[in-house]
């Protein structure tokens, strides 16, 4: 049984495997510049964040029809069930589909079919975070924020994704104004390839609650302190940071680093599919490169809970992190 856990900060367009992503392909008439799926494996293959993005968006064509959305979702909750995904906060890109075409519906109704059964199906609670692109304009931003007021009683919040260098946070200032103004709750990735500053702005300018990676925080040491004093949490996704060269090997993470100073770190998948591993791969790969201990990991179970938007359902937070508490390394 594995151990209880949060995922945080999981793209559910980068859940896409090889064999899915033919599939959806044969059913909708779209061809991929790949002769099978070992060829197209072989290319998940990453020099920097760019290359990834790159694929990424092109992988997205398959996507097509609400049904597309469904058997997304439900691959992803599948297998994250198997890996003791206890809660997940998924992100998507509405921008990613609706600039091929398909409709700001068909995206929310589809993924929404695969999230409104997943506790029955999945034994997992699910919340949805909207991220806007930050390679995008500031007004596309805005557009996308208004195509998605009719379904706001299906999303939980907003994030900031895709290409990190040169796009700043604040130049999101205004659509995270009106999120706010909306009730929504709001994360930002920072962090990753941009700079500690970065981080720093989501949090004053944008008004974020929580940093998705934030891995380049530790070059700030107040920064580092007003993250412990305010228990901002750190969504950190460490086969992603192997595979997009932010760090050489899992051995040179600052995981264990990030603990010592009493960051709220959490682990992540972050595009699973193209990075070598869901929630419950990352946890077992900083175990063995990092020696994490059972109490570590315990403590990285425990603050993924504390680190989740379940305010609203605080029994079921509460029964989650009892479950952490409970849990047998020697199992």
């Amino acid at each position: 049984m594995p151990l209880p856990k949060a995922e945080l900060h999981l793209h559910i367009e980068g859940t896409l495997e090889p064999e899915l992503a033919f599939a959806l392909a044969a059913r909708n008439g779209v061809t991929l510049p790949y002769a099978d799926t070992e060829e197209l494996r072989a290319a998940y293959r990453f020099g920097d964040l760019q290359s990834f993005l790159d694929l990424y968006y092109a992988l997205t064509a398959v996507l097509r029809t609400p049904e597309d959305f469904t058997a997304l979702a439900d691959a992803y909750l599948e297998r994250a069930a198997a890996q003791g995904v206890r809660h997940a906060e998924i992100f998507f890109d509405p921008q990613a589909h609706t600039a091929r075409g398909v409709p700001f519906a068909a995206v929310i109704e589809g993924l929404g079919a695969s999230l409104d059964r997943s506790e029955e199906r999945y034994g997992i609670s699910t919340r949805l975070l909207m991220c806007f692109l930050r390679d995008e304009s500031a007004e596309s931003a805005l557009a996308t924020l208004e195509s998605a007021r009719p379904y706001l009683d299906r999303i939980t919040g907003v994030g900031l994704d895709s290409a990190e260098a040169g796009n700043p946070p604040a130049k999101f200032r205004a659509v995270y104004e009106e999120a706010a103004r909306l009730g929504l709750r709001r994360v930002a990735h920072a962090g990753e390839e941009g700079p500690a500053a970065y981080v720093r702005e989501a949090l004053d300018v944008l008004g974020v609650e929580r940093i998705d990676h934030g891995l380049r925080c530790m070059e700030d040491p107040e920064l580092v302190a007003r993250l412990v004093r305010e228990r901002i949490p750190l969504t950190l996704c460490p086969l992603s940071n192997v595979r997009l060269r932010v760090v050489d090997t899992l051995a040179d993470h600052p995981l264990p680093a990030m603990l010592d100073a009493g960051l709220l770190v959490t682990v992540n998948s972050d595009d699973p599919a193209y990075f070598g591993g869901y929630a419950g791969d990352n946890y077992d790969a900083v175990r063995e490169a990092l020696s994490l201990g059972p109490e570590q990991l315990r403590t990285l179970a425990r603050q993924s809970f504390e680190a989740s938007f379940l305010e609203d359902d605080e029994p079921r937070r509460a029964r989650y992190l009892a479950e952490v508490e409970a849990y047998d390394f020697r199992v």
